[in-house]
Parts: structure tokens; sequence; C-alpha cells
């Protein structure tokens, strides 16, 4: 099969998903519910929706309702789409939506939590100091030196004689 066919499916489906969770749905634990990913088995008979919460609602919730209104999504998206076989559809929390807006705060604990290294402290024995890398550096930028005459080829040599 296609590989592209299933990302187009994929595709087609999370913003179809999309489209009908936030406007046609009428369920309130729903809230504000992005799809954010959409993965399709092989087989196209299987697909995992993922769900990120931008508000501070229940993801628990929120999936239930998912689970409850299966059926109708599913009937909406025969209509929809134009495919032999809509998958069936199971829902599971993005983590990532949730974790976005943290990230940048874990990562400034991290870095905290890790000093960084004296300038007088010695690499260690497996990593090349500062000074040989740099050296290492400043000799690949050098230019190369010419090649001997008698190791480069003459193009009069290498034309067609007539």
């Amino acid at each position: 099969m296609d590989p592209h066919r299933s990302l187009r499916l994929a595709e087609a489906l999370r913003e179809e998903l999309s489209e009908l969770i936030a406007y046609e749905m009428s369920d309130p634990r729903v809230g504000d519910v992005t799809v954010s990913e959409v993965i399709t088995s092989p087989d196209k008979r299987h697909a995992q929706v993922r769900i990120g919460l931008t508000s501070g609602g229940d993801p628990k919730e929120a999936l239930e309702a998912l689970e409850h209104a299966r059926g109708f999504l599913r009937q909406q998206l025969a209509e929809r789409l134009d495919t032999f076989r809509i998958p069936e559809l199971h829902f599971e929390p993005d983590l990532t939506v949730t974790i976005g807006p943290r990230i940048g705060t874990l990562l400034k604990r991290v870095r905290k939590g890790r000093p960084r290294k004296e300038s007088g402290s010695p690499a260690p024995p497996n990593q090349p100091s500062h000074d040989e890398r740099n050296r290492d550096r400043k000799e690949a930028d050098a230019p190369a030196a010419p090649l001997p005459d008698s190791l480069t080829p003459r193009l009069a040599d290498s034309l067609p004689k007539k």
C-alpha cells in the first residue's frame, strides 16, 4: 500500500475530528479539546486519536465523553469522508499539549541542578580538552596545501585525442 495514503487519511481524520469536536458536539465535558495527532494502523481499521486539553478541564471526563460519542463521530466521519472504511477510534491523552507550557520551567530547573564545569578543571580522560578542540578546528579551517604537479592530472591529458 501507498505509505502516503495512510498519512493523508490520518490528516483528513484529524481535521474532521477537530471540527466535529469543536463545533458539533454539545457535551460540556469536552470543553477545549484539541486533536493533536491521529495515527492509523497499517490496515486502516484502527486509529489512535491523541487529544490535548488546552484549558484546565478534567482529561478523564473529556476522554469519557469522547468514548461515549465514538459512534456519532464515526457516523459523521463516514458522511464527510469518501473512504471504504472508517477506522475504529481510540482516544488517548496527548501529554505534549499539557506539558508544553511547563517545558520552559522544567528545563530551567534541570539546568540549575547541574552546575557548570569550572574553567580550571581538567576534561574527562576520554574527551579532548578545550584547547585541543580549538586547535583541531583551526587546522580544519586552514586551506589545503596544493598537490604537487606530478599528482595533478593535466587538462590536455584528459581530453580525447583527435
